[in-house]
C-alpha cells in the first residue's frame, strides 16, 4: 500500500482527528485478538491434528512466457533433487504471496532453497557460510516433518507474544520514539539537541552504555531526577522498590561507572520542560524519548537492543555520514522494517562532507534497499544534518536544517500518530497475515494431494481387502479338501499295497524285483529256508517302501494344490513360500548323518522309522523274524488243522492237498535226512518194532506193504513238494507273525495310519504356512486400508480447516487495513 506522506489534504478539526484515530485504534485491536485468535488455533491444529508443513517457493522464468513462475515443494523433503514425495505437480495461485505479476502460479515440481516470501513466520536457520552444505537451505531440508512443524510452532508462539506487545503499545496513549544508530554516530547529542538541554553525556569516545529512557518530569510529580530500574524488577515510579533515585547531574557519573562494570540498566529520566515547543513538553502526548547504546558496542547490548525496539513506536536511526550505514546497522533497519514500514533518519555530521551531493544519493539509494516506504517518503523521513553545530545556537545552514528535522520529527510522532504509532503496527499484523495465509494455502495444497494419494490408495487396496474377504473361507474349504484328501489317498493306497504284499507273501511269492532263492537240494534245505524267510520278509519290507513312496507322490501332489491355492488367493506383492518340498524326509524317525547308510544305528539296535512303536518295520533286520525251525520245513499244525478240523479255515492254495501231502503229514519227520533229521534205518527199525508190537499174523502180513508205501511217499514228498510247500508254510508263518504280532489289530491297518499321519503332518506344514502369509497379507491390507481412511479423513478435515482459516485471514485483513492515513 503505497502512501505519500506529505500528500496535500485538508486541515481536519482536531477532534474529528482524535475520533478517527480512536476507530483505527480500536479496529487495529480487533484485529490483534482475531489474529493472536488465528495463531492459537494453529497451534492446537498443529499439535493435535495435522502436522502443519512449512513452504519453500522460488522464483524461476516461466518457458514461453515473460512472467516468473513460482515452485513450490516443502522444507522436509529429503533432497533438493528428490521429487516432492506427496506429488505436488500442478500449480497453484497463491493470494497471498506477494509479486509484480497479477497472478504467480506455484508449481512443485522443483524444490527451491529456503522461502523468502515469509516475513514474520520465517525459519531463520543460520549455521555456516551461505554456501556452505550447512546453510539454511539444506539444513532445513534434511530436518524431519515433525521437528519443522516444532520450530514452526517455536516462531508462531514467538509471535503470539509479539502481538501481545502490539496490543499494549496500541492501548498505551504515550509513544516511544527510540533513537539509536552506530558507535559514535551523534546520538545522545542528537537528543540533547531535541531536549535543548545538556543532558546525556557527549564525548569523542562512546560513553552511552545504558538504556536512557527520558520523560517528562510531569509524570513524576514534576520532580527531576534519574530512577536507576533495578535488575529482574518490573518498574513502576509509584513502588521505590523498584528503582534508586538519583540526581540529574549525576547521571554523566552513573553512566561512567556503568561503562567501568560492564554491565547494562536502564534508567529513567525525567525532565522538566523548559520549552513548551520541545519534543517532551508537548501538552498533548506523554513522549518518551530512549537513548540507547551503539550497536557495534558488543553482541549483548545489539542484541538487548534488538528485543527493545519490538516495544518502540518511533524509531530514529542515527547514521553517521562519513561511514554510511554498517553491516550492523543494515540488520538492524532490515528487521526493524518488516513490522515499521516508516523509519525516521537523520543522518549526522552532514556538514563535515565535503560532496554533499554524492554523500545524500548514496545514503538515500541504501535506504531505498533497507526501507522502501521511507525511501518513498524521505522529504520528511529523512534529514540530513549536524547535531553539534545545531546544539550551539548558531544561525546557518545547519541550523535550519535541524529545526526542520525537529519539525519533521514533532510532526511524526505528534500530528501523524497513525502513521507513527498505528502504522506498524498494521504493517506487522499484515506480514503476519500474508504468512498465515501463504502457509495455509500451501497446507491446503498438501491436505489435497493427501486427500487424492489416500483415495488412490483405496481405490487400489480396498478391493484386494474385500477379495481376501470373500475368498478367506473357500481358502479355508480348499485347504481342509486338500489336507483331508490327501490323507484319505495315502491311507487307502499304503492299506491296499500292504494288504496285496501280505496277502502274496501268505502265499509265498516275493514281491517286485525280489526272487526266491534256487533250491539246492535235500542236503542243504534249512538254509534254504533260511534264505526264503528272508526274501519273503524284504518282501514286506518293500511293500513298506512302496507304499510310502505312494504317499510321497500323493504329499506332493497335495504341497503343489497348496502353492495354487497361494498364487489364487495371495494378492500380487505378497512373497511367496520359499519352503522346498522334499519328499525323501519324509518317514525319518531318525535324520541320517554325512555318509551314513539307509539307517542308523545305535549299539547293536537297528533303528528304523517306527520301529521304536512296534509297527514291524524292518522286518528282514529284525533277528526274531529271521529264526528258522522246525515248523517252516513242516507245518504239522497247520495240515492237521487244515485235514481234520475245519476245512473252511484252509487257505486256498492248500484247499486240494494231495495224497502225498497227507501222508507226509505223519511221516515227513521220519524221512528227513541231513545233520537235523532221522535216517532211514531209524524208519525201517521203528517201523518193525512197531509190526511187532502188534503181534499178530495179519499185521506180519502187512508190515512189509505198509512200510514200502511210507517209504516211497516220503521219497516222493521229499523229492517232489518240499522245494514248493517251504515257501508257502514259511509265508503262512510270516503272515500269522506279523497279524498276531500287532494286538489284534491289523498290520496294513496301522501302516496305514502311520502314513496317513506323516502325509497329514507335511500337508498341515504347508497349510499353516499359507495361512499364516495370508492372514499377515490380510492384515497388512487392513491396515493399509485403515490409514488410507483415516488419511482421507484428516485430509478432508485440514482441507476445510484450512479453507476457513483463509476466510478468517480475509476478515481480519479488512480490519487491520487502516486505509489512507488521515493527517492527525
Amino acid at each position: 500500500m503505497s502512501q505519500t506522506y506529505m500528500a496535500p489534504r485538508p486541515v481536519a478539526k482536531a477532534d474529528d482527528v482524535q475520533d478517527a484515530y480512536n476507530q483505527h485504534k480500536d479496529r487495529l485491536v480487533d484485529a490483534i485478538d482475531s489474529t493472536k485468535s488465528i495463531l492459537d488455533d494453529i497451534r492446537v491444529f498443529n499439535k493435535d491434528d495435522w502436522v502443519v508443513r512449512y513452504p519453500q517457493l522460488r522464483e524461476e522464468p516461466s518457458a514461453g512466457t515473460d512472467g516468473l513462475r513460482r515452485s513450490l515443494s516443502f522444507a522436509d523433503d529429503p533432497a533438493a533433487n528428490t521429487p516432492v514425495r506427496l506429488g505436488l505437480t500442478r500449480s497453484v495461485t497463491l493470494a497471498s504471496v506477494p509479486s509484480n505479476k497479477e497472478e504467480t502460479p506455484i508449481d512443485a515440481s522443483n524444490p527451491p532453497p529456503l522461502s523468502s516470501d515469509f516475513h514474520v513466520l520465517r525459519l531463520d536457520l543460520k549455521l555456516g557460510s551461505v554456501s556452505s552444505a550447512n546453510s539454511a537451505s539444506s539444513l532445513v531440508s534434511q530436518l524431519e516433518k515433525s521437528s519443522i512443524a516444532h520450530l514452526l510452532d517455536e516462531r508462531i508462539a514467538a509471535s503470539i507474544a509479539h502481538i501481545d506487545k502490539l496490543r499494549l503499545r496500541v492501548q498505551d496513549t504515550s509513544s516511544k520514539v527510540l533513537v539509536t544508530g552506530d558507535l559514535n554516530a551523534g546520538k545522545s547529542t542528537l537528543v540533547n539537541a531535541v531536549l535543548r538541554r545538556q543532558v546525556m553525556p557527549v564525548d569523542q569516545q562512546p560513553c552511552t552504555t545504558a538504556f536512557c529512557e527520558v520523560h517528562d518530569a510531569t509524570e513524576n510529580a514534576g520532580v527531576e531526577a534519574v530512577h536507576i530500574v533495578k535488575d529482574g524488577v518490573a518498574y513502576s515510579a509509584a513502588d521505590e522498590s523498584t528503582y534508586t533515585v538519583a540526581a540529574i547531574e549525576d547521571l554523566e557519573d552513573i553512566i561512567a561507572e556503568y561503562e567501568t562494570q560492564g554491565s547494562e540498566h536502564l534508567l529513567k529520566v525525567y525532565l522538566a520542560g523548559k520549552d513548551q515547543n520541545s519534543l517532551l513538553s508537548n501538552g498533548t502526548v506523554n513522549i518518551s524519548l530512549i537513548d540507547a547504546p551503539g550497536l557495534n558496542r558488543d553482541s549483548l547490548k545489539t542484541t538487548a537492543l534488538f528485543a527493545r525496539q519490538e516495544e518502540i513506536d518511533v524509531v530514529v536511526f542515527v547514521v553517521s555520514a562519513e561511514n554510511h550505514f554498517t553491516l550492523s546497522a543494515k540488520e538492524f533497519l532490515w528487521t526493524a522494517s518488516n513490522e515499521k514500514a516508516y523509519l525516521f533518519i537523520v543522518v549526522n555530521k552532514y556538514d563535515m562532507i565535503r560532496n554533499k551531493d554524492k554523500c545524500r544519493r548514496v545514503v538515500l539509494e541504501q535506504i531505498k534497499g533497507l526501507s522502501p516506504r521511507t525511501w518513498e517518503d524521505a522529504t520528511d523521513l529523512v534529514h540530513f544534518v549536524d547535531s553539534a553545530s545545531a546544539a550551539s545556537g548558531g544561525q546557518n545552514a545547519e541550523s535550519f536544517a535541524f529545526e526542520e528535522m525537529e519539525a519533521a520529527l514533532r510532526s511524526f510522532v505528534l500530528t501523524k500518530r497513525s502513521k507513527s504509532k498505528l502504522q506498524p503496527v498494521e504493517t506487522f499484523l499484515l506480514n503476519l497475515l500474508s504468512d498465515i495465509e501463504l502457509l495455509a494455502s500451501a497446507n491446503k495444497l498438501v491436505a489435497e494431494s493427501e486427500m487424492a494419494q489416500a483415495r488412490a490408495e483405496l481405490a487400489e487396496a480396498k478391493p484386494v481387502l474385500e477379495k481376501m474377504k470373500s475368498g478367506r473361507e473357500k481358502l479355508e474349504e480348499g485347504l481342509e479338501s486338500v489336507e483331508e484328501e490327501g490323507v484319505r489317498q495315502a491311507s487307502y493306497k499304503a492299506k491296499k499295497v500292504l494288504s496285496d504284499a501280505l496277502g502274496q507273501v501268505g502265499s509265498g511269492k516275493p514281491l517286485g524285483a525280489l526272487r526266491l532263492p534256487s533250491y539246492p537240494g535235500l542236503l542243504a534245505v534249512w538254509d534254504y529256508a533260511r534264505d526264503v524267510r528272508r526274501t519273503l520278509l524284504e518282501s514286506l519290507d518293500l511293500a513298506v517302501k512302496m507304499a510310502e513312496d505312494e504317499a510321497r507322490t500323493i504329499t506332493s501332489t497335495g504341497v503343489a494344490q497348496i502353492k495354487d491355492l497361494g498364487e489364487e488367493h495371495l494378492p500380487a506383492g505378497v512373497e511367496r513360500s520359499r519352503r522346498i518340498f522334499m519328499p525323501e524326509a519324509m518317514f525319518s524317525a531318525v535324520r541320517r548323518g554325512k555318509g551314513a547308510g539307509p539307517l542308523k544305528t545305535r549299539g547293536k539296535t537297528v533303528v528304523v522309522a517306527g520301529g521304536a512303536h512296534g509297527l514291524g518295520i524292518g522286518l528282514a533286520s529284525r533277528q526274531d523274524m529271521q529264526e528258522t525251525t522246525f515248523f517252516d520245513l513242516f507245518d504239522v499244525n497247520h495240515h492237521f488243522w487244515l485235514h481234520f478240523h475245519d476245512q473252511s479255515k484252509s487257505s486256498e492254495t492248500d484247499s486240494n492237498p494231495g495224497a502225498l501231502s497227507v501222508i507226509g503229514v505223519g511221516v515227513g519227520a521220519l524221512t528227513m535226512v541231513g545233520g537235523q533229521a532221522v535216517g532211514v534205518r531209524g524208519v525201517i527199525e521203528g517201523v518193525v518194532r512197531l509190526g511187532d508190537l502188534l503181534g499178530n499174523e495179519t499185521a506180519r502180513k502187512w508190515a512189509l506193504p505198509i512200510v514200502g508205501a511210507v517209504t516211497v511217499g516220503a521219497v516222493v514228498y521229499v523229492v517232489l513238494e518240499l522245494p514248493s510247500s517251504i515257501p508257502r508254510t514259511i509265508g503262512r508263518r510270516i503272515k500269522a507273525s506279523v497279524e498276531s504280532a500287532e494286538d489284534d489289530d491289523q498290520w496294513e491297518a496301522q501302516h496305514a495310519v502311520r502314513i496317513g499321519r506323516e502325509t497329514r503332518k507335511v500337508l498341515r506344514l504347508a497349510s499353516w504356512d499359507l495361512r499364516e502369509r495370508f492372514r499377515g497379507a490380510m492384515e497388512e491390507r487392513g491396515k493399509e486400508v485403515k490409514n488410507a481412511e483415516e488419511g482421507e479423513k484428516r485430509a478432508l478435515k485440514a482441507q476445510e480447516w484450512f479453507c476457513t482459516v483463509g476466510k478468517r485471514i480475509g476478515e481480519v485483513r479488512g480490519k487491520a487495513r487502516l486505509g489512507e492515513v488521515s493527517a492527525i
